[in-house]
């Protein structure tokens, strides 16, 4: 359990760093580069359109990301009565849940909270994905992924122009990484070049997981199922997935595709409203 707590801890500042750190990359190093092109007229230079698509990613998955943390998923066991004595330790194995008329209802022991429509504890977040911020770290997963992509394909144009380098041979991407290596201990090759090599296979594999994660997850919300569900097989309710996904992104689904917007109040919060 304290390993967990201190992965909770280390895990959000970690991706804080990795943003900052991809920030800084792309509008000093990378786009800078892009203006030595004369070719091209200022309006429609590639360094502004790639600024404009890298900004507009970057502010969706961070906005994203923030919404994630502030939707917290609302602390059912202040209105539960969760018992006495044995109850208690099943509630904090996560073995029982507080009736059938919550389902997929489970008590996190990091967030200390019992939370309806349960899909997992999010490390990087720090925070638990449920009823009220799935579409929140859909949109962050999908967003993510695809500034990990626009930042490498930034960073092996940047290299390519560097080094002097082609990418037209697919395995040229895969020897790129051994080949660096030793030319950096040979003192051919400088410390920032091999900083930014390295980031770009950081950037392929959190591309890559985002996606993963994203994909997953659309499957589940068709579906109408958790993450949580899925791993304790209980079995859900059937509907169509036009519902399931309406519940998930609401009617305004569009506009949460553009901007970062607050995800939909749960069913439960709504029934509890009325």
């Amino acid at each position: 359990m304290l390993v967990l707590r201190l992965l909770n801890v280390v895990a959000p500042a970690y991706f804080l760093c990795i943003s900052l750190v991809t920030f800084v990359l792309q509008i000093f190093v990378f786009i800078p580069s892009m203006f030595r092109d004369p070719s091209t007229t200022p309006l429609f230079s590639p360094a502004l359109l790639h600024g404009a698509l890298f900004l507009f990613l970057s502010a969706n998955a961070l906005g994203n990301y923030v919404l994630v943390i502030q939707n917290s998923p609302e602390d059912l066991g202040k209105d539960l009565s969760l018992g006495k004595g044995a109850e208690v330790a099943e509630w904090l194995d996560g073995s029982r849940s507080p009736g059938s008329a919550l389902p997929g209802t489970h008590f996190c022991r990091l967030c200390a909270r019992v939370t309806q429509r349960h899909d997992h504890h999010c490390f990087f977040t720090g925070n638990c994905i449920g009823s009220r911020n799935m579409r929140n770290f859909i949109m962050f997963c999908l967003y993510t992924s695809l500034a990990c992509l626009d930042s490498l394909v930034a960073g092996m144009a940047y290299i390519s122009a560097t080094l002097s380098m082609s990418f037209a041979d697919p395995l040229a991407f895969l020897t790129l990484l051994p080949h660096s290596i030793s030319q950096f201990f040979s003192g051919a090759l400088l410390s920032s070049e091999m900083f930014v090599i390295l980031m770009l296979y950081l950037w392929l594999g959190i591309g890559l997981a985002c996606a993963g994660f994203c994909c997953h997850q659309m499957l589940l919300v068709l579906r109408g199922q958790t993450r949580y569900q899925l791993r304790k097989g209980m079995v859900v309710r059937a509907r169509p997935w036009r519902e399931n996904l309406q519940e998930v992104f609401g009617k305004k689904w569009l506009l949460g595709l553009l901007i970062p917007v607050q995800n939909v109040d749960s069913s439960y919060r709504r029934q509890k409203e009325k």
